[in-house]
């Protein structure tokens, strides 16, 4: 004859009851909500049809004819690209006037408040720089407008963060 004792069934309920609720709670716990990180979206081109003008009004312009005036030089392409890299690279801000990072393919780009990326164009007319600073720029593609010259591949920042 069987014998049922009624401690057990209860013990044995309870125990049944909190495994449900275990198992029930990686399915509960996936419903609804979503991710709370945002995904970085893609890098925006803003080299087609539009370029990033950094002119300061304090530059100097260039001088006609024989003067004491300051000598100029013309940065275009590379040299220009890399002369606004450096110009921004520690700025605190966001956006086309805050920091510009280097990218490992040899393009420059900044981050807008969204943090997507925009590639940065020099003027197409150029960049009028002191000769005296742009002696840094001399063996850059586009150095008074050169058409020879190295790009900005293999140059690296380690600031830089991956796109």
């Amino acid at each position: 004859m069987n014998t049922i004792y009624k401690e057990r069934k209860i013990v044995s309920r309870l125990f049944a009851v909190l495994l449900s609720a275990l198992l029930m709670v990686p399915l509960l716990s996936s419903c609804g909500g979503g991710s709370q990180k945002a995904s970085v979206p893609p890098p925006v081109d803003d080299s087609v049809g539009r370029t990033v003008s950094d002119r300061n009004t304090n530059q100097p312009e260039a001088k006609k004819g024989l003067g004491t005036g300051q000598k100029v030089a013309l940065l275009a392409g590379a040299a220009g690209l890399y002369y606004l890299y450096n110009q921004h690279k520690n700025a605190s801000q966001e956006g086309a006037q805050g920091k510009y990072y280097l990218s490992k393919n040899g393009r420059v780009y900044y981050r807008d408040a969204e943090h997507r990326a925009h590639w940065v164009t020099p003027p197409a007319e150029g960049i009028r720089v002191p000769e005296s600073e742009a002696q840094k720029y001399r063996e850059f593609q586009g150095y008074n407008r050169s058409t020879t010259g190295r790009d900005l591949t293999g140059i690296t920042s380690s600031a830089a963060p991956q796109i």
